[in-house]
């Protein structure tokens, strides 16, 4: 029954764009490539396997003098083709890292989108970027948007050393969006409000005023616009406040 339902929530819930936005192919030196970032781009592309059987697609857009890096979750509707600007300007304006990536059956990944599906997914770019690049628990801020929240929030809990999470238009659930429903029944997806109480980090949140996100702080009124300037401060902050602890000495007990 689980499954059942499970397939009739995907088909509410991921529009991936039909034909993707990119394609990605592998050149003689074993590179692999996305079609529209040109090499001065300072991109590494990479094509994982995850343990839901699929393969998918994650860039790693590197900044020389990132102190952070952002694992970017994208909403249900694009691609990693459509995101390309986006991530330069974050990668510019914030000074970070990101690793992006497309979900099981959006873009060039294989499969089929789906709940199971993207927890495999974000679980093996952060084993990319843990085994990969080296970076560490606390030097990480996951990024997730709309349905993206829904990954961001699985992983968040279960690492309890991020530096930090941004939850931008998240959902409480997969049912609260289209109903105000008070508990969180067996058959719904992406129970995000049941998972938020095990992140163990700042976070930050962005969102539109709509019923499904009531339990938010309103700081924008519109999904399409990307608050820099609030990131900033909050990225700011969190540099603030990594200073200030390293000021104490540790307890010894973590």
């Amino acid at each position: 029954m689980g499954n059942v339902t499970g397939t009739v929530a995907a088909k509410f819930a991921f529009f991936p764009p039909e034909p993707p936005t990119y394609d990605v192919r592998r050149e003689e030196d074993g590179r692999v490539v996305v079609s529209g970032v040109t090499a001065d781009k300072n991109v590494d592309v990479h094509i994982l396997h995850t343990k839901g059987g699929n393969e998918i697609v994650a860039t790693f857009w590197k900044h020389p003098f990132a102190r952070f890096t952002v694992l970017y979750s994208h909403g249900n509707a694009a691609d990693l083709g459509q995101m390309h600007d986006l991530f330069i300007e974050l990668r510019a304006h914030l000074r970070v890292n990101i690793m992006s990536y497309d979900y099981s059956g959006y873009g060039a990944s294989t499969g089929k989108p789906s709940e199971f599906n993207t927890y495999c997914d974000i679980e093996a770019v952060y084993n990319c970027l843990k085994n990969e690049y080296g970076i560490k628990q606390e030097e990480l801020i996951l990024y997730g948007q709309s349905v993206g929240s829904g990954p961001t929030l699985h992983l968040a809990s279960k690492l309890q050393k991020l530096r930090g999470v941004v939850l931008h238009s998240a959902i409480l659930s997969g049912i609260r969006v289209l109903y105000p429903v008070k508990m969180t029944f067996w058959f719904d997806i992406f129970k995000n409000i049941d998972k938020i109480r095990h992140v163990n980090c700042p976070v930050f949140v962005i969102h539109v005023s709509v019923f499904s996100s009531m339990f938010l702080i309103n700081f924008c009124t519109s999904v399409s616009f990307c608050p820099l300037k609030l990131i900033n401060d909050f990225f700011v902050e969190l540099l603030s406040w990594s200073d200030c602890l390293s000021c104490f000495p540790s307890s010894g007990n973590d």
